[in-house]
């Protein structure tokens, strides 16, 4: 993986992608005691980040790769982004789903006309029935985020990011953002090489993988896979792929609680007038929470995503 790499992708994604805005609030400087800005991409396409690394991957393959049709498994977000770039291409997309995913991200993923396949997450690998399908029909992987392609459209947002923030006098910050797999976090890391700009790794309690494994330099692995409401970044482990980046390139990792990353969805609606949901406000909610955690005068905090069930988001409402 490599700036050129993201840089390409940029190029395939410049007539599709939206260019998210970099938002602020001067309630949430106070509660941080900085400034924060706030880069929305639960305002890209599908709702999240994720377009960005399905469109980088199709446009990627060959045609003939392509004409096969792809697969996919996600809670719901990297669902949704392999869908519409599917769509758009006018290719086949089946997707795998825990059967337990917000009732919108499945549904949003058949809207966009992929073939849903549900299984249960605790009892089932999603890799075997992936490998079972994929060669029955002859289908294309696009990985969640061990895959360079992917990472590359990931890293897009850091360059969204790198040019915001010149743009608005930040000259150093943390970057603080949700991590699953590190898909994103790697490649925004390598986006901010050579700046003051540093990445760090944002998780849930219990599922802070990636702030374990950068503690210790090894893989980490989760004890289960399910039982955070921040669905969306409940991964097993690190990847292959974007460990050695992360290690390389990100500070120290930061876990907050399911509690603050739901009064930091009813924060980011009350203040910034944003829709996120609790997966995608774990950087948020470490910014607010966690001050004594950051020294930089500033903090850029990437919400991940907006994909969120009625009755969780009422519940997040009702924190305040």
């Amino acid at each position: 993986m490599n700036i050129e790499m993201i840089k390409a992708a940029a190029t395939r994604l410049a007539p599709v992608v939206r260019r998210t805005p970099m938002l602020s609030s001067p309630f949430l400087d106070e509660m941080a005691g900085r400034r924060v800005l706030v880069k929305a991409e639960n305002l890209q396409h599908t709702g999240s980040f994720k377009f960005r690394g399905g469109w980088s991957a199709l446009s990627g393959m060959t045609e003939a790769q392509r004409a096969k049709g792809v697969i996919a498994y996600s809670s719901g977000n990297h669902a949704q982004g392999v869908a519409m770039a599917a769509a758009k291409f006018g290719v086949p997309a089946v997707i795998l789903m825990p059967a337990d995913s917000p009732i919108l991200k499945i549904a949003n993923t058949k809207a966009l006309g992929a073939e849903v396949v549900t299984y249960d997450r605790l009892r089932d690998s999603r890799e075997d029935i992936g490998a079972r399908l994929a060669g029955a029909r002859g289908l294309t992987f696009v990985k969640p985020f061990d895959e360079p392609l992917v990472i590359a459209g990931q890293g897009t947002v850091g360059l969204e990011i790198v040019e915001q923030a010149m743009a608005e006098g930040v000259e150093q910050a943390d970057v603080l953002i949700p991590c699953g797999g590190g898909g994103l976090t790697s490649g925004i890391s390598i986006t901010l090489e050579g700046t003051n700009l540093r990445a760090r790794t944002c998780e849930p309690e219990e599922f802070d993988d990636a702030a374990r494994s950068l503690a210790s330099g090894k893989h980490e692995v989760n004890a289960t896979q399910g039982g955070s409401i921040c669905d969306a970044i409940v991964t097993n482990s690190p990847g292959e792929i974007t460990l050695p980046i992360m290690m390389k390139n990100c500070g120290s990792g930061l876990v907050v609680s399911d509690a603050e990353a739901m009064q930091a969805v009813a924060l980011a609606y009350q203040r910034l007038k944003i829709v996120l949901e609790p997966g995608g406000a774990v950087a948020l909610a470490a910014a607010l929470f966690h001050t004594d955690e950051i020294e930089s005068d500033a903090v850029i905090v990437v919400a991940t995503g907006g994909n969120v069930d009625t009755d969780v988001f009422v519940r997040c409402l009702e924190t305040l």
